[in-house]
């Protein structure tokens, strides 16, 4: 197994794309041209990030070096990552960022939650390797979606236990076209268990409404989507999830998920295959 440094050097070189920032309903409020290069030193034991904003009337730029990873990351062997908040409390700013890699493409999705924790603002980032082409997925339907998927999920712990490997089962399908019913099975070993639960369709937006914490997915730009929820609440556990359509038959989910204490508990890479529609 790769050691975490060494997953994140799966991210080196010069990243060109851009960050959208969302609102809470997925309406594109801003979209600026960026460039994030990534550069190993002294034998890749210390990291130069550069990160270069293109604002319409000047250059932001901020340099980053570092040898080292904070608490509030994990990353696993292919580069995918999430850093963020290890800790959520009531009347503090929260968030989290989940991003995924395949070749010479990066997708990140930044989630962030005010001081009242209401989803306050999302910020998609599509990037591509300088020097490779780039390319544009058409934004996330519900119809690409629908259907049996079958996947390998891979889930890693704060503490640095050993990794967790299961298989799961998604299954898809929409009733009178208003009412979306998702059945997630999780498997490992001899025991399985099931989750089943419906949402509302909304255009873009489904809205699982039933339990105590309502939660939201956003159809996003270039296959990606959001699952937040709208407000996060004392003592109920809860997750934060991006997912990546990369192919029309192939899909990464990660889940952030945290306890009912607010304290970050594990991240979670689901990669999943169409099997039927």
């Amino acid at each position: 197994m790769r050691s975490q440094w060494d997953c994140l050097l799966q991210n080196l070189g010069e990243w060109r794309g851009s960050f959208t920032r969302l609102s809470p309903q997925g309406e594109v409020l801003e979209d600026i041209p960026t460039v994030v290069s990534l550069e190993g030193l002294n034998n890749d034991q210390t990291i130069r990030q550069i990160i270069r904003r293109f604002q319409p009337s000047e250059v932001e730029e901020k340099v980053l070096e570092y040898s080292s990873l904070g608490r509030g990351i994990l990353l696993f062997e292919n580069g995918a990552f999430s850093q963020g908040s290890i800790q959520w409390g009531p009347s503090a700013e929260f968030g989290a960022e989940l991003g995924f890699i395949e070749s010479n493409q990066r997708l990140r999705l930044v989630q962030l939650f005010n001081r009242d924790s209401q989803l306050d603002r999302l910020t998609l980032i599509r990037e591509h390797l300088a020097g490779t082409n780039p390319l544009e997925r058409p934004p996330l339907t519900l119809d690409q979606l629908l259907g049996k998927w079958q996947g390998e999920a891979v889930t890693v712990y704060p503490d640095a236990r050993n990794p967790t490997s299961y298989s799961t089962t998604l299954q898809l399908h929409c009733e009178d076209g208003t009412r979306l019913v998702q059945q997630l099975t999780f498997s490992m070993g001899e025991s399985a268990r099931t989750i089943t639960s419906a949402a509302k369709i909304n255009g873009n937006i489904l809205h699982f409404e039933q339990g105590s914490q309502p939660v939201q997915v956003l159809l996003l730009a270039n296959g990606a989507s959001a699952t937040s929820p709208l407000q996060v609440k004392p003592r109920q556990a809860f997750f934060l999830e991006a997912g990546w359509l990369i192919q029309p038959d192939l899909r990464q989910r990660m889940i952030r998920s945290y306890s009912e204490q607010g304290e970050w508990l594990s991240l979670t890479l689901v990669t999943e295959r169409k099997v039927t529609t």
